[in-house]
């Protein structure tokens, strides 16, 4: 790893700081550099708050040493303004000669205009650096610039023997087939992600809170389709503890603060016609949380980006099966009991 690697990589690892707490606005971290010793650091870690590069620059002690210092930075600095000024006007300001950037911003306000109007300010630019990693940080980001969607993420349980649910209960509570330990594993990532969707049935079979409540962070907002309006006040998801979005063909609803009704047409583009009112708010990411036949709607238009699979050791013999997929194995682990696989869809 050569010196310009090794600080983008660090970077990355302070903007990581930011997951979950950012959104719509990108993850991104910012180191400043003088004779190889690092005299600043910073990332972004609010919409509407400081940019990375303000809270590098900011936490520079001897501001003087900034003219002769490099800054880093994952992600091309901003040319527009926004909630807060343009970074690299910030960045020209205090005359810092060198800039090294990990990728350019796909937003079209920035899309190259960062990086033009630093080197128009004679900026020494170096654009590129662990590049692939800097993608991979922004993944939500990017597939919403880039694909008009937003990041999809598929998660299940499922038994040994291929069910993600028993063919009848007792209860209207879901049927645990992970361990406490991989359930909170799973609200940790709920607070990692914008949104969080599950179809009527589960609603009406589970009740589900579709919150964050095992892991400090921020809740997701909740997706519910709801087509004909079968989902009433006694359920969870319209409690307006947290911002909801309903997606249905009935109009008769009123919307409030956190429980928005959003008219969706059920027909063959239904997945399409769902993603485009997340677009429509500004959600970067969902977790698609079941069931099975919600899920595998998503597998069939090859609308997903990222597929999380439990495998528990409870049997049930019968019941809903288990949603079919393909995709490429990034990583298998055992939670205790259970086995945890991470998929990537990189038809």
């Amino acid at each position: 790893m050569n010196k310009h690697e090794k600080y983008i990589n660090r970077c990355i690892e302070l903007a990581k700081n930011g997951l979950g707490t950012t959104y719509p606005n990108p993850l991104v971290g910012s180191v400043i550099v003088y004779n190889d010793k690092v005299i600043g650091e910073g990332w972004h870690k609010k919409a509407g708050e400081s940019h990375a590069e303000v809270n590098a620059i900011n936490s520079v002690e001897d501001k003087s040493l900034l003219s002769k210092a490099t800054i880093y930075v994952s992600l091309e600095p901003c040319s527009h303004f926004g909630k807060t000024p343009p970074c690299a006007d910030l960045i020209i300001a205090h005359k810092i000669p060198y800039v090294v950037i990990g990728t350019l911003d796909p937003f079209a306000k920035v899309a190259g205009n960062g990086i033009k109007k630093l080197m128009e300010a004679d900026a020494n630019v170096t654009v590129g650096i662990l590049e692939e990693e800097c993608h991979e940080l922004n993944k939500r980001f990017f597939t919403f610039h880039n694909k008009k969607r937003p990041y999809i993420i598929l998660k299940w349980a499922e038994t040994a023997d291929g069910f993600i649910a028993p063919l009848t209960k007792d209860e209207q509570k879901p049927v645990w087939i992970t361990n406490k330990y991989s359930r909170q594993l799973v609200h940790k990532w709920r607070t990692e992600e914008q949104a969080i969707f599950v179809g009527t049935q589960t609603v009406l079979d589970d009740n589900p809170s579709l919150n964050a409540r095992d892991f400090s962070g921020n809740n997701p907002i909740r997706i519910v389709w709801d087509k004909s309006g079968k989902i009433d006040t006694q359920f969870h998801v319209k409690d307006n503890s947290i911002k909801t979005l309903i997606l249905t063909e009935n109009n008769r609803f009123q919307s409030t603060e956190n429980c928005i009704y959003e008219l969706c047409q059920f027909d063959e583009n239904l997945i399409e016609n769902t993603l485009n009112i997340l677009v429509k708010h500004q959600i970067q990411s969902v977790i698609i949380e079941g069931g099975s036949k919600t899920i595998q709607s998503f597998i069939d238009e090859n609308l997903w980006d990222e597929a999380l699979i439990f495998t528990g050791k409870n049997i049930f013999e019968n019941g809903t099966k288990a949603p079919k997929i393909k995709g490429k194995i990034v990583e298998s682990k055992t939670n205790l009991d259970d086995k945890l696989v991470t998929l990537k869809n990189y038809d």
